[in-house]
């Protein structure tokens, strides 16, 4: 149950004055909160505001900043009305001058002008304030945020912080309920370590809101400002305990020591046309070591692409055989989970292994085969996607579980899966995104961690080039005689079809243009295409029967064509560092030397032209990984709502990240100190969860 004096904080903003049920709507909205779900206080306290207005200082109309764009307060005296003609579309202009005999014009569309001639008085004084813009080489303020008297601009605070605003609601009005909602916030017991917030000077959880929500200086809604600091780390910390519970919960059901002899190990070695790297060799070492113990393993085997962490899951998946147990591998695409199943089911079979294949594709007599090898423990590898989750899918004895592309799925599904267990089963969670340092945290903060940071030998490096899109017959020029000397190559564009709306190259019309110079050797593939057509056009670009795969995002995973060493990206500007990088993995995978050509839309933005910087510098994905966390922030980094990752509001990972450090170790010692949070701390931290929504992780404090 939620604590008691917590509940005001959880009404829903309809009981605050102004708030009627459109920018209730608007909120709900702008909170992204379940269908049907109203906003609530909670929500208004915790949306911090991005910038602050300084009314302190007020230029004269002679010295206005020369850029559009600022907001500026101004004294001066109201000199004349310029009223449309009657239906015009025309805006409603007031010039207002001050004693330098500099003017300014106020823009009103669609305002009444006996409104106007009552709120701006000819010959009266007024305080103006709003965002400057130039217009023919005059300033402008079009819709005033503030028109005042002197009595009025007297009481008006000389900060005014600036929301987060959208859905039809002004930071104005969010300012507005954001006070009345301060009002209401209950006294709190205090969930941080005493000496903690000695240390660091920080606020208490209280003051600190009032803080940033009422600054008294710019300088108190900075990153690290005391009270910024003490609201980032609280939603840290809140994070990081709910992530520490289900770490206790998960390993505190025990484990069972899978041992064997190693020898299908040492076979599956053999087999292998390769070395093992030395890093591949330390993650097997750390994998066996946990599946060893009495302990659950729950790691995190993250690896660049094409570092090899398939034979690393399947070293892992042959150990658990050796110890009479079953694996399930689970992908999150068909086509990853039977990418998957071709690579592993070759090598399994080869040192006596039976892997087989279940998505939601095996029907009927078929899919009733599977079951029942399953259940009788005759398959010792199950590959597949959700469709491992369904009810009719039961196994002999599942000792492992391993989990590709784990940002896709999240902390409820990794736990599901387990539950197909007899016993509690070892956990191995694979990601092909290399996952800057802070961030592993965030996601996995439950986890122990083995990281791949080694190429296998024989990749090719890839040299990458940037060339604007005027220059795009070059490229194409340069393919064809590519294609003509027996290459293959990948031409990926960011949407389907054309839109009037993003101003780039559509993968049809791209497809359409390539067949013209290479007819017969181009083929189309895209999200909207059923499965089972795109399947068909990259296998039959794997065979070689056509020579360019015209594609969107559908081909950034999991696809493994050794013999494409080109890859060209159209519209490189509109991706994401980790997108690109990924995309680019798709090549250098055979013995040729491959290249990456990255085709941008002039003009740049200063953020693409250093992702593109990024892209020619290095290759290595965990310092492109680093840069993208610099450049873009945590929030979008990997899809937020997609990859379930917390979404942050006080917090900003790429600026906290020691902050984040300093969370998971308080939370793990907390947990090792008071693991049902009993004691004075740990009822307020209970506190801490809620305030945070983490409380999903509460009902472990009773289960064990």
């Amino acid at each position: 149950m939620r604590p008691e004096p917590l509940n005001p904080l959880f009404s829903p903003i309809t009981t605050l004055k102004g708030a009627g049920p459109k920018i209730a709507a608007a909120a709900a909205r702008l909170f992204d909160r379940p269908e049907k779900q109203p906003a609530r206080l909670v929500d208004l306290l915790l949306h911090l505001p991005q910038d602050v207005i300084d009314r302190s200082h007020m230029p004269a109309l002679s010295e206005l900043p020369r850029e559009s764009g600022q907001i500026i307060t101004i004294r001066a005296r109201v000199a004349r009305h310029h009223a449309p003609p009657p239906f015009s579309p025309a805006p409603y202009r007031v010039e207002v001058c001050d004693e330098t005999g500099a003017c300014l014009t106020l823009v009103y569309f669609h305002a009444r002008g006996s409104w106007l001639e009552k709120l701006l008085p000819v010959g009266e004084e007024r305080f103006i304030s709003g965002r400057l813009e130039w217009y023919g080489g005059r300033p402008q303020i079009p819709h005033p945020d503030h028109v005042l008297s002197k009595e009025e601009f007297a009481a008006l605070p000389a900060l005014e912080p600036v929301y987060p605003a959208t859905y039809g609601l002004t930071s104005r009005t969010l300012g507005k309920l954001v006070r009345q909602a301060l009002e209401k916030l209950p006294e709190l017991p205090e969930w941080m370590d005493p000496a903690l917030v000695r240390r660091r000077g920080w606020p208490s959880f209280r003051e600190a809101l009032e803080r940033v929500h009422k600054p008294q200086r710019a300088q108190d809604l900075a990153p690290d400002s005391p009270a910024r600091q003490r609201l980032a780390y609280d939603e840290l910390l809140s994070s990081q305990l709910a992530l520490a519970l289900v770490r206790h919960h998960v390993k505190g059901r025990g484990g069972r020591a899978l041992r064997g002899s190693g020898k299908l190990r040492r076979h599956l070695l053999a087999a292998l046309p390769y070395e093992l790297t030395g890093a591949q060799n330390r993650a097997v070492a750390e994998i066996i070591s946990d599946m060893e113990s009495d302990q659950r393993m729950l790691r995190l085997l993250q690896g660049d692409v094409g570092a090899g962490k398939t034979v690393v899951a399947l070293l892992a998946m042959a150990h658990a055989a050796e110890a009479g147990t079953q694996s399930a591998l689970m992908a999150p695409s068909d086509l990853l989970a039977r990418q998957h199943f071709a690579t592993i089911a070759p090598l399994a079979e080869r040192v006596g292994l039976r892997a087989v294949l279940l998505t939601g594709r095996e029907k009927g007599r078929k899919r009733k085969e599977l079951l029942a090898q399953i259940a009788s423990g005759e398959a010792h590898i199950v590959i597949g996607t959700h469709a491992l989750f369904q009810e009719d899918v039961v196994f002999d004895d599942l000792g492992l579980v391993v989990v590709d592309e784990q940002h896709r799925f999240g902390v409820h599904q990794r736990l599901a899966l387990q539950h197909k267990a007899k016993h509690a089963a070892d956990v191995l969670v694979m990601s092909a995104t290399p996952i800057p340092r802070t961030l592993a945290l965030a996601l996995y903060g439950d986890m122990d961690i083995s990281r791949l940071d080694e190429k296998p030998p024989g990749r090719q490096p890839i040299r990458t080039a940037t060339i604007p899109l005027q220059r795009v017959d070059e490229v194409v020029e340069r393919l064809r005689a590519a294609v003509e000397r027996g290459e293959r190559a990948y031409w990926v564009c960011p949407v389907v079809e054309d839109s009037d709306a993003l101003p780039a190259t559509s993968a049809e019309e791209r497809f359409t243009l390539l067949e013209q110079v290479l007819p017969g050797k181009v083929g189309l593939a895209h999200g909207r295409m059923k499965g089972e057509a795109r399947d068909a056009v990259m296998e039959r670009f794997r065979r070689g029967e056509i020579a360019v795969l015209v594609a969107t995002t559908v081909v950034e995973v999991g696809v493994d064509v050794p013999e494409a060493s080109i890859i060209v990206i159209e519209n490189a500007e509109r991706f994401g560092l980790a997108q690109l990088h990924q995309l680019r993995g798709r090549v250098g995978r055979g013995e040729k030397p491959s290249s990456c050509v990255l085709l941008y839309r002039e003009p740049l933005t200063a953020t693409a032209r250093e992702r593109l910087k990024v892209m020619r510098e290095t290759e290595d994905g965990f310092v492109i990984a680093e840069a993208d966390l610099k450049l873009r922030g945590a929030g979008d980094l990997l899809g937020a709502k997609q990859s379930g990752l917390p979404q942050f509001r006080a917090a900003d990972l790429a600026l906290h990240d020691e902050l984040l450090a300093m969370a998971r170790d308080d939370a793990r010692l907390v947990i090792s100190q008071d693991p049902h949070l009993q004691g004075k701390r740990g009822q307020a931290l209970r506190y801490l969860l809620y305030l945070h929504e983490r409380d999903a992780a509460v009902p472990l404090l009773s289960a064990g």
